[in-house]
């Protein structure tokens, strides 16, 4: 099947409830994707759906609109308490997309009510707003809705309302395996109705999912949906991954001239919407700071998953742009729908080689075009290969980005005139080192041959940490900075206060351990 469009709706086997359909027309949704026309046919005709499809291929819309039609099916009303849809999915930013889509089309059926479960916000207030609206509709991450089935002593007996569930989903259900829930979704599946409709979605198929589809779904029907272009001869393949309308292409250059590269890139499409992609959530809050000091008139948004209350807001800031840099790891490489980015960075390649295929995938999403870049060292060059190999994508080269400038003094400036950059280049730098040596692909990212003293230079580090890679090891090619870095102050007067304090402890105890590297103050 094609990840092409496939007809307009009204050609599907199942008439659409009137308000759906000018929902459809108001988003200017003319016409169905392949997942879209295969799913919804079935699950109104209330059979479970197990599909597979690639990144981008409108599979959202494939479950909210056969949930609205069989809640409208229903012979009796849904009371205020009872939920007929429950759907599931990895991640908060995916929660809040979904219930994005659902609100335009439950604008349109006043009866209905959805809910979003999610981290971030405060359970109890959760349970007090269930209790006081109600909801027909959960949207929910696994960890709070399993918090949620516990609150029964704080007045909210989710069990109960669940009762009534007609249509099960669980979004990126690969992802939620990856993410080690598989204990919360077996809790989960545990207090659910069996006789109920249930859809799974996944960009990949493992031995895991199958377990899952086994656990979840009965005599499921399976949908593959493959990008076009494959000829019918290959079809027992592997066919390509990456979207169809995706121009990837890489770029080779040292350690420590990946910085400036991606800084004079950034310069360069300043009126775009592009993404950059990191290893860790501490070159996050290290780079994502340094760009919005070096790229001018540009927003610059950073999201990670050690970020707790401020996520969900940066997220939705995001999407409303027209332009913009979006600095993230890859807690935003899976199935999130951002508006018409141009350009996806991958400043570190990621850990395995299906992320790295997601990633691509934030951009050319349902039929448009977009644009990937990764950085690699010249050591990492053979990764090109084997992405063509192991996953049909295929990259070009890109020519040398041009005018690039050595922004690397400004950056050790920063770090000179506050502790708190000092800090995050320091932390940086140990947690990409990390991640580096626990590379999926281990024999092409090989961490004994990272040239560790490059690597500190690009991260415009003043002198190099203490870390067991390290340890017994000399750098004559890295230059510490003449500065006493000891000396250096926060300018947060309290933090610069708690460190003074700190060191006076550490100078009356010498021999007590005292972590004077302060946390970051990130939210």
């Amino acid at each position: 099947m094609d990840n092409t469009t496939d007809g307009t709706w009204d050609t599907l086997p199942v008439r659409l409830n009137d308000g759906v359909l000018q929902t459809l027309d108001e988003l200017k949704f003319t016409h169905m994707t392949p997942v879209q026309s295969a799913c919804i046919p079935l699950f109104m005709s209330n059979k479970d759906v197990a599909a597979e499809a690639v990144t981008g291929s409108g599979k959202t819309l494939a479950f909210v609109i056969p949930i609205i039609e069989l809640l409208l099916k229903r012979e009796e009303k849904l009371k205020k308490m009872q939920v007929g849809a429950l759907v599931i999915t990895p991640t908060r930013e995916l929660a809040l997309q979904i219930s994005e889509v659902m609100e335009q089309f439950i604008q349109k059926f006043p009866q209905f009510t959805q809910i979003l479960l999610i981290g971030g916000s405060n359970p109890i207030e959760d349970v007090e707003k269930f209790k006081d609206q109600g909801a027909n509709i959960l949207i929910a991450t696994p960890g709070r809705l399993e918090d949620m089935f516990r609150r029964k002593p704080d007045g909210l007996d989710l069990a109960s309302s669940v009762r009534s569930l007609e249509v099960l989903v669980l979004d990126e259900a690969d992802r939620l395996l990856d993410m080690g829930f598989e204990a919360s979704l077996n809790s989960i599946l545990s207090l659910l109705p069996k006789q109920r409709r249930t859809g799974l979605f996944s960009a990949t198929q493992t031995q895991e999912l199958e377990k899952l589809v086994r656990a979840g779904l009965r005599n499921p029907v399976r949908i593959t949906v493959k990008e076009k272009g494959v000829a019918a001869a290959a079809a027992a393949a592997p066919v390509q991954k990456t979207p169809s309308r995706l121009s990837n292409y890489y770029t080779i250059c040292r350690s420590d001239e990946k910085f400036n590269n991606l800084v004079a890139f950034l310069r360069q499409h300043k009126h775009e919407k592009n993404l950059v992609f990191f290893s860790t959530c501490a070159c996050v809050e290290y780079y994502g700071r340094i760009l919005e000091a070096l790229v001018k008139k540009v927003a610059v948004c950073c999201i990670h998953g050690k970020m707790k209350n401020k996520r969900n807001k940066i997220f939705a800031d995001f999407r409303a742009l027209k332009s913009g840099i979006l600095v993230c790891t890859d807690v935003m490489a899976r199935g999130i729908d951002i508006p018409e980015v141009n350009w996806v960075l991958q400043y570190d390649p990621p850990s395995s080689a299906s992320a790295f295929v997601h990633r691509c995938g934030r951009t050319a999403r349902i039929g448009n075009q977009g644009s990937a870049l990764v950085f690699l060292l010249p050591m990492e060059e053979t990764y090109v290969t084997f992405l063509s190999i192991n996953q049909k994508c295929p990259l070009q080269k890109m020519p040398p980005v041009k005018d690039v400038v050595d922004v690397l003094p400004k950056v050790k400036a920063m770090s000179l005139a506050d502790r708190a950059m000092f800090d995050r280049g320091m932390r940086a730098f140990v947690s990409c080192v990390q991640a580096y040596a626990k590379h999926e692909c281990s024999l092409i990212f090989r961490i004994k041959d990272l040239d560790f003293a490059s690597l500190a230079r690009g991260f415009a580090l003043l002198r190099l940490p203490k870390m067991p890679e390290l340890r017994g090891r000399m750098f004559p090619d890295f230059t510490e900075t003449t500065v006493d870095t000891e000396t250096i102050r926060y300018k947060d007067k309290n933090r610069q206060k708690q460190r003074q304090k700190m060191l006076k402890e550490k100078e009356e105890n010498p021999t007590k351990r005292i972590f004077l590297l302060l946390p970051d103050q990130t939210s």
